[in-house]
């Protein structure tokens, strides 16, 4: 039965020992659920969106975690108040979005200098015999890497309608999906980051996307196949579609 998550110059066994979860978006395609309340806390199978992503940090050794807030900000960091098994920090973004890069900048003095974990709070996955976050940091190269993407074969990618994102070689080096082309792997949401990629960020908001297409440029952007199942939670529909599978990997 498969579980929910509730190098040369290799990373320590541990792994990183924080992580940023991204949960300030406004959350528009999970409407009119996330009119009242933010995407993160729209529960999947009895648990919260941010609750799968904590979770799966903790089993990776996590031990500080940075949280960005912006809608519904109130409501995240009331209900985060309640764990007691991280350390977490609100990166506050209330006053002005700052998107996914702008959002990760604006925490870095609180990430520090070492590599970290990114988590998406909007999907998760059904894990395969070992933790996905733990081979991450396990195959992760300081001296070749400066992002490492967790990615998902459209096999295994649920409520992902695209043609995919990227294609990956046999060293793990990215390449993304051409224009009108197909690609075999969809960036499931976690990543491994060196804080060095954001040396030059301008200031404000700005996409993730800058830094990942400066390490394409460098062939320094590096992937690893996600073991399970990975479930992408979008819309209201594919809420269900999530808590199906979920049962299904467990039958």
């Amino acid at each position: 039965m498969q579980k929910t998550n509730t190098a040369s110059e290799k990373m320590s066994p541990s792994g990183p020992k924080k992580a940023m979860v991204l949960a300030a978006g406004l959350g528009t395609r999970m409407r009119p659920i996330t009119d009242k309340i933010p995407k993160p806390l729209v529960e999947v199978n009895g648990k919260t969106l941010l609750d799968h992503g904590l979770d799966a940090l903790v089993q990776a050794d996590v031990e500080e975690v940075i949280v960005n807030v912006h809608y519904h900000a109130d409501q995240i960091e009331n209900h985060l108040s309640k764990r007691n098994n991280l350390k977490i920090i609100i990166s506050n973004e209330r006053d002005q979005l700052l998107d996914s890069g702008g959002g990760i900048a604006n925490a870095l003095p609180h990430l520090g200098a070492d590599p970290f974990y990114l988590i998406n709070a909007d999907s998760f996955w059904v894990e395969g015999y070992r933790p996905n976050l733990v081979r991450m940091a396990d195959v992760w190269n300081h001296a070749e890497m400066d992002i490492m993407l967790l990615l998902a074969g459209m096999a295994n990618a649920v409520g992902f309608g695209s043609k995919g994102d990227f294609s990956m070689d046999t060293d793990g080096r990215l390449k993304r999906r051409g224009e009108k082309k197909i690609a075999p792997f969809a960036y499931a949401g976690a990543a491994i980051i060196n804080p060095t990629v954001f040396k030059n960020a301008p200031n404000g908001a700005f996409s993730l996307n800058k830094q990942f297409d400066a390490a394409l440029e460098q062939e320094r952007l590096f992937g690893l196949r996600l073991e399970g199942l990975w479930l992408h939670v979008g819309t209201p529909e594919a809420i269900h579609e999530a808590e199906d599978a979920i049962a299904r990997s467990a039958a």
